[in-house]
């Protein structure tokens, strides 16, 4: 990595807080550990065959998604603590092409501009640099929960879930190819740890039974940049001559009477003829 990025990871850059950010004391709550166990295991099976020399973990900063990672640099963004970059999401100072792998856990549906955020994220990722997103399914038993408390409340019933057809779309558009994605979180999101245990056989049982409506939804997308070939003319080819016919000079043997015909001296005209 280049001393200027260093530089940008190291400064601390003060920025006003993005709502909808969960704090340490929900995270505490068995709700809040259901959620991270969940979120923890995917993230390190998905982050440890992922090659590179940047990763950035962009949210959740009380939670370190890269500690599986293999990357030199890995580092948590977030304009609160204890992130090693405080910065606003929607205007990274990061210099462009210069990250290999984006980790965005629970970003996008707590933002009023999750289109620039992504748009910034495709901005800093290298060309085939990875992205791996978490968000809450609005077609869950989490997102009816959400219903029916208003969109109000605490971390994590406020805010705009976005559904996974229509969070592809906006991969596509910003030309990101997504290559694997999975559910978790099929259990009721009860606040209390024994009904969460109990509710544990969804877990096991959603993935076969109803893969669509899990809590969670991960999605990992590759950053596609096309490339361009530019076609010479072939100079050498046009300067060369193209095969052809050749002309080859032939005898023409003449019949035996032409040829003596030609032999024989030609009579003189009379002499009378020639005088005036």
């Amino acid at each position: 990595m280049s001393d200027g990025m260093k530089n940008q990871v190291t400064m601390v850059n003060a920025q006003p807080p993005g709502h909808g950010e969960p704090d340490a004391d929900w995270l505490a709550m068995p709700l809040g550990t259901y959620l991270v166990e969940q979120e923890q295991r995917f993230f390190d099976a998905a982050v440890v065959d992922l090659f590179g020399y940047n990763a950035l973990q962009i949210g959740l900063p009380q939670v370190d998604l890269l500690r599986a990672s293999r990357m030199t640099l890995r580092e948590r963004v977030a304009p609160i603590a204890p992130a090693g970059l405080r910065a606003d999401y929607t205007a990274l100072p990061i210099a462009p092409n210069v990250v290999d792998l984006v980790v965005l856990p629970h970003v996008l549906e707590f933002s009023l501009h999750p289109h620039q955020i992504l748009r910034e994220v495709e901005r800093i990722l290298m060309p085939d640099g990875h992205l791996l997103i978490s968000g809450l399914n609005p077609w869950s038993l989490w997102g009816i929960r959400r219903t029916l408390a208003g969109g109000g409340g605490a971390f994590p019933w406020k805010g705009e879930y976005i559904s996974l057809l229509q969070l592809k779309d906006w991969l596509t558009l910003l030309g990101f190819e997504v290559t694997a994605g999975r559910m978790a979180c099929y259990a009721p999101p009860f606040a209390q740890r024994k009904w969460l245990h109990r509710g544990g056989f969804m877990e096991a049982a959603g993935n076969r039974w109803w893969p669509f409506a899990g809590g969670v939804y991960f999605l990992q997308a590759v950053k596609r940049v096309v490339g361009m070939r530019v076609i010479l003319p072939r100079w050498s080819e046009n300067r060369r001559a193209k095969p052809s016919l050749a002309v080859v000079p032939r005898r023409v043997r003449q019949p035996e009477g032409a040829a003596a015909r030609e032999a024989a001296p030609q009579p003189h005209p009379p002499p009378h003829l020639l005088s005036n």
